[in-house]
């Protein structure tokens, strides 16, 4: 591991660890950053590395983190939602807040941008927040299983193939992504926002850009 890269463990607010690792500039600090990989991604993804290196060269430390039940995290995926991924987030924010400084960046790759805002959105030190191809409302992730829509509702699970892993779905990650309301959460967001999306992302449409800019 580059010298630069440090493996940290923190918990989340249910007290189960989560894994992580801060990119650190070899230079002066000018901020801390949170990085939220992609839904059922972890922080080892090319992206986030790649993303959270990035910013460590240009004088920004900054963490990616494994949500509960991926990676190197402690808990099991079919208990969370995005209710707890933004709870990881934010909890990776304090990890920082306590042993370096406030993160004022959070940062987020698909639903993990959308759960970067909310989370942003909650946390009183933020200055800014960058989406990459995410959805404007977390409800979109719902679209990756809308066949099994009805069969997770009436039995309360089901297997989910999302890019070919398999993952347990529970009918109240459902309930959960329903219960966000977006408006509200801009309303409460003070920062400066940074849209970046692809515009043949076929998972994402661009038009969420858009639909994040209007809100």
């Amino acid at each position: 591991m580059d010298e630069n890269i440090q493996a940290v463990t923190f918990k989340n607010s249910r007290q189960q660890k989560l894994a992580g690792r801060l990119h650190s500039p070899y230079g002066y600090t000018k901020a801390f950053a949170v990085f939220s990989p992609c839904f059922t991604c972890g922080k080892d993804v090319h992206a986030a590395r790649r993303i959270s290196q990035g910013l460590a060269e240009r004088g920004i430390a900054t963490l990616r983190l494994d949500f509960t039940g991926l990676g190197d995290s402690e808990g099991e995926f079919e208990d969370t939602n995005f209710s707890t991924m933004v709870d990881d987030l934010l909890a990776a924010a304090k990890f920082l807040e306590t042993h370096y400084r406030a993160p004022e960046i959070f940062i987020g790759h698909s639903l993990g941008g959308t759960a970067a805002i909310v989370a942003a959105s909650r946390y009183p030190h933020v200055k800014a927040v960058s989406t990459i191809n995410s959805p404007c409302h977390p409800k979109h992730v719902a679209h990756h299983f809308k066949d099994l829509h009805d069969q997770i509702l009436w039995t309360g699970e089901a297997d989910v193939d999302i890019s070919g892993r398999t993952f347990k779905i529970r009918k109240h990650f459902l309930e959960d992504l329903e219960a966000i309301d977006m408006t509200k959460v801009f309303s409460d967001l003070n920062a400066a926002l940074l849209v970046f999306h692809a515009p043949g992302d076929t998972i994402v449409n661009i038009k969420n850009a858009s639909y994040i800019f209007e809100l």
